[in-house]
């Protein structure tokens, strides 16, 4: 494992790994802020509603 470090500068190597891990977190608080159920900035939507159109019921029932 020491021979791995030979290869690749460590500072560099951390830098990049934390820098990789800080943009990935950041990415997913924003997939999760775009969201209803986990923003938890603005806090869920209210529901959108539907527009039901009513259709009046046929008075016979059709009969073979």
């Amino acid at each position: 494992m020491w021979r791995l470090w030979l290869l690749f500068d460590p500072r560099r190597a951390l830098i990049g790994l934390f820098t990789f891990l800080f943009v990935l977190a950041l990415v997913i608080h924003f997939i999760l802020l775009s969201t209803n159920r986990f923003n938890w900035l603005e806090g869920p939507r209210p529901a959108a509603t539907a527009a039901v159109i009513s259709v009046p019921a046929s008075g016979t029932a059709s009969t073979q």
